[in-house]
């Protein structure tokens, strides 16, 4: 039996050494030896006896051992010679009682060179075992700042904190990635206990994202597991069964596509006309629509404007549409249970109205995926949901041009909430439109939701007197008049302008598209799609109050005009960050993927992006989500 195993091995390292020497490339091992003669090695750690990931086993250490192998560790040598014999005998071995002895070998940038033990490398590789017991000493090389070394160096340090080396990603920013999704800071050492828990739960996954090889695409298994935690809880997911993982993996199909294409999202930044398209309704059977908030009108101004607009979308189709609403899904649990509840009413559609409720609207779409589900977030590529925003950075750019004109000292306020997507392009529009009118103006940047305050008293203690505050009210808000661009005297407050949110109008036209037939039309292939629109759907719009300069309010009626019809875009200029970076977008126009992602601050920005541990407990939560820096 042995000696078949044998001559199936050799059958397959000769065909893999014709494979590679047509194709021009050595056939046998790589050998570390001869790597070394062209690296600057800074340092030697003994690692001990540790488990080596096989996968990672890729040569050996002397050039000598060379030709004994193929790549993949296939044998090479006649069945009739000395090396054949001890390999045949020690495959006996490993069926009847294992192999149990450590090999010895070098670590290089991740791979792992033999020194003693090659047969038994070939022989376990060959019965796809996925780890043998080593002795190993890692050469660590002098690290630059190219992407080779960046990722070197964030596996060394993941290694420290984990003891981990059997995950590997292309990616430096991965390990970072890996250690958020296991709700570890990156700081922590594991213990014996996590590593333990991990390794199980890992090896799991491994079986059955491989078992059927279904999944056609160039996704690692670390990388597929990332895609996995992104959307399972990981503690939920550790004690998972075997069955229940292979049903949840099975439905990410499209999601690990998606993944292993870095697929840019399909953003559509208006909608179509529907002036010349006709849509209907099944008679007799109005439309479903559901909706879930995760708090509710009366305490959170946020939910108050999809309220409206909820209600908007119900007078817009009268009887023919009837609305589901849900509110307080504040956790992922109730979020779940939630939408279930949602599911069971069989609506046509569910729109779910913040980023919060975006893993819970993941899962229950790969649930169900005949339910076509729309999550209100920015940057979200996951092909199983669509998402939808409002460009509010153009309003912004709007106020700010007001604020500039107002500001008796150029001296003008900004409060924000989270530092997400979309937020800083709002920031910095705002801060643009300023300067565009009074160069000497400084946005005075604080922040809501931190731990050191909400912001607006510090601004007051600095006498600013011009503010750009919340863009909402909540039914009832103690604070309602702290809303849009104000100015505030200590003593009393008076609004300039506000920035609205039309959330019926964006609903509306979504569903009049599905009902025209243009859900298929909006995804031409598989990447994610996002509705993105602004002031030229409607879905923005600016409210001047009437004591507003009549020269100031014509400015800002004719750039409103430009935003709208195309001719302008508010950072269609010279840029220049707080960093001392300088963005020409004169030439060429800023992409709206640059807008979404902006994790820098325009030079007149007084201020900056606060870090995660300067957030508040709910702040953090959504950073951690949707953050444009997971600091």
């Amino acid at each position: 039996m042995s000696v078949e195993i044998y001559r199936k091995a050799l059958k397959a390292g000769r065909k893999i050494s014709r494979e590679r020497l047509a194709a021009g490339e050595s056939p046998y091992l790589p050998a570390l030896e001869r790597i070394l003669e062209h690296a600057d090695i800074k340092t030697q750690e003994t690692l001990g006896v540790v488990e080596i990931p096989l996968e990672r086993v890729i040569g050996t250490y002397a050039s000598g051992r060379q030709p004994t192998f193929s790549n993949g560790f296939y044998p090479l040598m006649p069945e009739e010679s000395e090396f054949a014999q001890k390999w045949i005998r020690l495959c006996q071995s490993h069926l009847l009682e294992g192999i149990h002895d450590p090999i010895k070998a070098y670590e290089y940038r991740g791979h792992y060179y033999v020194m003693e033990g090659h047969k038994r490398v070939s022989v376990l590789r060959y019965f796809g075992a996925l780890s043998v017991r080593g002795f190993v000493i890692r050469m660590i090389p002098a690290l630059g700042s190219s992407p080779e070394d960046r990722q070197y160096a964030a596996f060394l340090y993941f290694y420290r904190l984990t003891g981990i080396n059997y995950l590997w990603f292309r990616k430096a920013s991965d390990y970072a990635a890996l250690l958020r999704a296991v709700r570890k800071s990156s700081s922590d050492i594991w213990t014996e206990e996590e590593r333990r828990r991990f390794r199980a739960f890992y090896t799991s996954f491994y079986h059955v994202y491989h078992e059927k090889r279904e999944f056609e695409n160039d996704l690692s298994t670390d990388e597929a597991l990332l895609v996995y935690l992104d959307i399972y809880d990981y503690e939920s997911s550790v004690e998972k069964t075997v069955p229940k993982l292979r049903t949840e993996i099975s439905r990410l199909r499209d999601e690990f596509h998606n993944k292993s294409q870095n697929a840019d999202i399909h953003l559509i930044l208006s909608p179509p006309d529907y002036k010349s398209l006709f849509w209907w309704l099944p008679s007799g059977a109005p439309l479903r629509i559901g909706f879930l908030h995760d708090k509710t009108a009366s305490t959170s101004s946020w939910v108050f404007t999809h309220e409206l607009g909820r209600r908007d979308l119900e007078a817009a189709f009268d009887e023919q549409l009837v609305t589901l609403c849900l509110d307080g899904a504040d956790t992922e649990e109730r979020a779940d249970q939630s939408l279930e509840t949602l599911i069971s009413e069989k609506p046509d559609l569910i729109f779910t109205t913040s980023p919060r409720l975006l893993n819970a609207s993941l899962k229950a779409a790969l649930s169900h995926p005949e339910i076509k589900i729309l999550n209100c977030s920015l940057n979200t590529s996951h092909p199983t949901i669509r998402t939808y925003y409002a460009r509010m950075y153009e309003g912004k750019f709007l106020m700010g041009v007001i604020a500039g004109c107002l500001t008796p000292d150029n001296k003008i306020g900004y409060i924000a909430d989270y530092p997400i997507y979309g937020c800083t392009a709002n920031i910095n529009a705002f801060a643009l439109g300023a300067k565009m009118v009074n160069p000497e103006a400084r946005i005075y940047l604080g922040w809501s939701k931190t731990v050191s305050g909400d912001g607006r008293e510090q601004l007051s203690r600095n006498g600013i007197s011009y503010i750009s505050d919340q863009d909402a009210i909540a039914a009832g808000s103690s604070i309602s008049r702290y809303v849009g661009l104000y100015r505030s005297d200590g003593c009393s407050l008076s609004n300039t302008a506000l920035c609205v949110w039309r959330w019926g109008r964006l609903y509306e036209r979504i569903v009049r598209n599905y009902l025209n037939g243009g859900w298929k039309n909006d995804a031409p292939d598989s990447r994610a799609v996002s509705y993105w629109w602004g002031m030229d759907a409607g879905v923005i719009d600016l409210i001047c109050s009437s004591s507003l300069p009549e020269g100031t309010r014509q400015l800002v009626s004719i750039l409103q005009n430009a935003i709208c019809s195309g001719s302008l875009s508010p950072f269609s200029t010279v840029i220049h960050t707080q960093d001392g970076r300088t963005f020409d977008y004169t030439d060429h126009p800023i992409t709206a993927h640059e807008i979404i992602t902006m994790d820098w601050l325009a030079d007149n920005v007084i201020g900056e992006l606060p870090s995660l541990r300067d957030l508040i407990p709910e702040a953090q939560a959504l950073v951690r989500i949707q953050g444009v820096k997971q600091v």
